[in-house]
């Protein structure tokens, strides 16, 4: 977890780098998103408009991220900050509050409706809301909504681009929908290594399991992996998959012990790298869905 001394540390060396505020020289929107897949959906709503920063980049794991001088320099010169919220960024308000940021915040999940989870006896939020195409919806209306308010002569070219994202999503969420079709109820079980697709699941009526909870930042303890085994012997569940922002260690050791093999990549909270199989928000579906169907087929 980022100090609030490192904090102060990081603004203090962008300072001295840091010119008057307000738009990019060539015109566009300076605007930050706090990790890719959100960045992904900012740049396909805001097209040119923007210039756009990624914090926290591709491969790259929001809950464990330790902010640079140049993110905190790219805050401060913002006209426009977007975050996921409900908890994923626990460093950024710090950040934003160090950087001595005013302008707009945004937050992307704005409407939609929180999942609840118990972790460590404590009831948390879950995070992982754009793993449901339906609150894909929202993050794109409410991008929309920001980059519209704070650049209004290219409002209608912001409710456009939305517009014709909307209905990519739309698209989007019935081919998930009727990939998941052929899986028998009695089939729809998948351990990962991070408890990352519950809105996922919940949509779509899959049960994941995993030894992590929400955040990466902890080690899942003897006890729960222990009983995690013990229920995938006891369901007969053959694949684990492992996430791109994280250690393929813990699933390996887990697959060893339950005599289960690894599976492919998910991605779950990080988009792959330009040109990768999950470079942008609909592409981290169509490389997710396909390797579920077959997992719980047993293909």
């Amino acid at each position: 977890m980022i100090s609030r001394r490192l904090l102060a540390t990081l603004v203090g060396a962008a300072a001295l780098l840091l010119p008057a505020g307000g738009q990019a020289a060539d015109g566009k929107l300076k605007v930050v998103a706090s990790f890719s897949v959100l960045a992904d959906i900012v740049k396909t709503v805001g097209g040119d408009h923007i210039a756009l920063t990624t914090l926290v980049g591709p491969d790259g794991d929001a809950h464990v991220f330790e902010p640079t001088p140049a993110d905190a320099k790219a805050v401060a010169e913002a006209d426009v900050v977007f975050v996921n919220g409900l908890g994923l960024e626990g460093w950024m308000e710090r950040l934003i509050q160090a950087a001595g940021y005013k302008g707009t915040v945004a937050v992307a999940t704005a409407g939609v409706k929180a999942r609840t989870m118990e972790e460590d006896g404590a009831t948390i939020t879950d995070p992982h809301a754009w793993q449901d195409l339906g609150n894909g919806r929202l993050y794109v209306a409410n991008v929309a909504a920001a980059l519209a308010a704070a650049d209004p002569k290219d409002a209608d070219d912001y409710r456009a681009a939305a517009a014709a994202f909307t209905a990519a999503i739309d698209a989007k969420d019935r081919w998930v929908r009727a990939e998941l079709t052929a899986v028998p109820d009695a089939q729809r079980r998948i351990i990962t290594s991070h408890d990352a697709f519950g809105y996922f699941g919940a949509a779509y009526g899959i049960s994941f399991l995993a030894p992590e909870g929400v955040s990466t930042d902890a080690e899942p303890s003897a006890a729960g992996m222990a009983k995690l085994i013990r229920q995938m012997r006891d369901e007969n569940i053959k694949i684990v998959f492992f996430e791109n922002m994280t250690s393929p260690k813990l699933v390996e050791t887990l697959a060893k012990e339950a005599g289960a093999r690894v599976g492919g990549t998910l991605y779950s909270d990080a988009l792959s790298p330009p040109g990768g199989p999950a470079d942008s928000y609909h592409k981290m579906f169509d490389n997710n869905v396909p390797q579920l169907k077959a997992a719980m087929l047993g293909m």
